[in-house]
């Protein structure tokens, strides 16, 4: 549904008393066992809520190194986010 659709309809007096009751239970009493699980994440977008700071830096690199990040992607691209996603991982395990 598109976002004008969603805005444009009108609660009903049911839905509005639902939800109110909802709004007062904590969150481990609501039952979500009838919502299906998202198991298809293809129309995702990465990003959307939450982007971390990027410091844009020149850092040389052995081309080997280079060359192997940019085979592990399809076309060469997202390279960069590989390379980050590997140093971000070794610093959490040298962190702790």
């Amino acid at each position: 549904m598109k976002k004008a659709s969603i805005k444009a309809r009108k609660l009903t007096g049911k839905q509005k008393a639902e939800l109110s009751a909802l709004e007062t239970l904590p969150d481990d009493k609501i039952d979500t066992s009838d919502i299906p699980e998202v198991l298809d994440w293809s129309g995702a977008r990465r990003g959307r809520l939450y982007r971390p700071i990027k410091q844009q830096i020149t850092l040389r690199l052995d081309a080997d190194v280079v060359k192997w990040f940019k085979g592990q992607t399809s076309n060469g691209r997202g390279y960069q986010t590989e390379i980050n996603r590997a140093l971000r991982e070794y610093v959490q395990q040298h962190s702790a």
